[in-house]
């Protein structure tokens, strides 16, 4: 399977996989700003954006077209970030090929998959308001979903929507039938008894305070199952952390990518 893929910049490679209903170009604010230092990858998952789809849709399937997306880049080893269900197949890629990941990066993302396919009532709610409705009103459920509460007061939700949907490639009111087989397959993953044996790879589990989605709470038990694992939270900071807190998650990124210790 060939994914169809954002390749920038010179430097130690990065491997970025993206979540639910996300594409690569949703990693923009990191391909630009870390660009100068790293050769960095963003991808679309199987069977949205413009990647061909898989059938059945699985963690395991898309882990896989991501280590085949390595052999077609001709890289042997790369930093590998995952955000949300990018998070597990991060983990599902480095447990299959742990010689191919030089170092993990597991944000906004869980323990078992079935903790980010089950929502809490508060999620329940507003993902029933991303499908109910008139669009725009669909659009705004989306906005205070991945938006920390704090922030929601000092934002204009119709244009930050709006500035979002190129990043997504599509209207933020539409929900795509792949969008409920990604959550399925999310569901049907259980890594966490595997865990332990990530601690050979230097690991990253970042979180943000007000995650809704994916709450600290998970980021915390994740590092406390991956031996060794460095555990970072940002303040005021909901599941669109890579967009709305880029500054502060690409400094982290970068110390993370750049340590002496990540090349031995």
């Amino acid at each position: 399977m060939s994914l169809s893929h954002i390749r920038v910049g010179q430097g130690p490679p990065v491997l970025l996989i993206q979540g639910v209903g996300a594409i690569g170009e949703t990693w923009r604010p990191q391909l630009t700003a870390l660009q100068q230092q790293f050769q960095m990858v963003a991808f679309d998952n199987p069977g949205i954006g413009t990647s061909p789809p898989l059938e059945p849709l699985s963690i395991q399937g898309m882990a896989d077209a991501a280590r085949q997306l390595l052999d077609d880049l001709g890289w042997d080893r790369a930093h590998v970030v995952g955000h949300s269900m990018g998070g597990v197949i991060a983990q599902q890629l480095a447990l299959d090929a742990p010689e191919r990941v030089m170092s993990l990066g597991l944000l906004c993302t869980f323990v078992r998959g079935r903790d980010g396919a089950i929502p809490s009532l508060p999620m329940m709610w507003l993902g029933l308001r991303t499908r109910v409705g008139t669009p725009a009103m669909r659009r705004r459920a989306f906005v205070e979903m991945v938006v920390a509460r704090s922030q929601l007061a000092s934002i204009d939700r119709d244009a930050f929507a709006a500035k979002l949907e190129p990043l997504f490639g599509r209207d933020l009111a539409d929900s795509p039938a792949v969008l409920m087989d990604q959550v399925r397959a999310l569901g049907d993953s259980d890594l966490s008894d595997r865990l332990g044996e990530l601690a050979d790879i230097e690991t990253l589990v970042l979180s943000g305070t007000e995650d809704l989605v994916a709450p600290p709470e998970q980021g915390r038990a994740l590092a406390e199952a991956i031996p060794g694992a460095t555990y970072v939270e940002l303040d005021e900071a909901g599941h669109a952390l890579p967009i709305r807190r880029a500054a502060a998650l690409n400094a982290v990124l970068r110390e993370h990518w750049t340590a002496d210790v990540r090349w031995s």
